[in-house]
């Protein structure tokens, strides 16, 4: 590859790898503190606040599951409803025909399940699930991402982001490598 290639192909990213996770916490700080918005952090168990530190996404899935929550509801009362006052309409010993307590137990089941299987299905979809690539994986130390080691990516989709400036900003980190993502 020569060297005006290597300077125009597109990469995903740059990656820094820490030894431990008060490094990669404090360089989270910085990296958000620094105007970095498309970034990702990857430790082999969770390390709390690092979410709060990259700047936590804003998400509408209590919103989905809410509003499927009510839909479930009013699906349950109404398919009872219809069923007991306007298609079947027995009255049996003078009762009503419209007795919402015993509607209680199916709109609160429908309710339940439609709020649980927005929630499943919302998150398989907003993670971009299933991914069984990533370009993070190009990395061969990455491979310790599951046992030992910490990094932090920022995309090159980042608007903030330019590869000399970047690379500069996150050797100032300390961390032990910084390298290249190819996607």
């Amino acid at each position: 590859m020569t060297k005006e290639n290597s300077l125009t192909q597109p990469i995903y990213g740059l990656m820094a790898e820490f030894d431990t996770p008060e490094a990669l916490m404090d360089a989270a700080n910085r990296v958000r503190e620094a105007g970095y918005t498309r970034t990702d952090a990857y430790a082999p168990f969770p390390v709390h606040g690092l979410a709060h530190a990259l700047g936590e996404p804003r998400t509408k899935l209590p919103y989905l599951v809410l509003a499927a929550g009510a839909i479930g509801a009013l699906t349950g009362y109404g398919m009872q409803y219809f069923a007991t006052v306007v298609h079947w309409p027995i009255n049996v010993g003078g009762r009503p025909l419209h007795s919402w307590p015993a509607y209680i137990p199916v709109t609160f089941e429908m309710t339940v399940l439609f709020a649980s299987l927005t929630a499943f299905l919302c998150i398989i979809v907003l993670n971009g699930l299933p991914k069984p690539y990533h370009p993070v994986f190009n990395v061969p130390e990455f491979e310790r991402a599951s046992s030992d080691r910490f990094f932090i990516c920022v995309e090159a989709a980042d608007p903030k982001f330019d590869k000399e400036r970047t690379r500069h900003f996150l050797e100032s980190l300390e961390p032990r490598s910084v390298t290249v993502v190819e996607p």
